[in-house]
């Protein structure tokens, strides 16, 4: 978790050095928002491509999908997702969303023909402050 919070640390301070006049600035940082459900195959086979569908919760307008952060680690893949948050103003009103789940898809390759993958989706921190991930673990017929 400490390389997602240094890459967003990272994408934050290069945006913000981007500076061009003639364009009128929007305020927005971004935020790590927890993985609800995903939806994996029971196994993987060599070679193929598969589409792993994943939802969160936006809480208003003002959240915008900006990236999937995805960190390969030998058989572990990290996943969460990163979402820019605009900042109200006079142009800008952040309406609540009750409960809207967003339906993202990203692809997966299959690049190994024995073992498996263990998938971690972030969730959020517990009380003590530790990330809670959901796990699945998915092998490679």
């Amino acid at each position: 978790m400490k390389k997602l919070f240094l890459f967003v640390l990272t994408a934050v301070l290069f945006t913000s050095c981007i500076s061009d006049d003639s364009i009128e600035e929007q305020e927005f940082y971004f935020e790590i928002l927890p993985i609800e459900q995903v939806f994996l195959p029971e196994t993987f086979t060599y070679g193929e491509i598969y589409q792993i569908e994943y939802n969160y919760y936006k809480p208003t307008t003002c959240y915008s999908f900006n990236e999937l952060y995805y960190l390969i680690e030998g058989d572990f893949r990290t996943v969460a997702v990163i979402n820019s948050v605009f900042e109200e103003n006079d142009g800008l009103i952040c309406e609540p969303l009750n409960e809207e789940l967003e339906w993202r898809v990203f692809n997966f390759e299959c690049t190994k023909n024995f073992g498996s993958y263990i998938f971690q989706f972030w969730q959020g921190q517990d009380s003590n402050g530790n990330d809670t991930y959901l796990t699945y673990e998915v092998p490679v017929e």
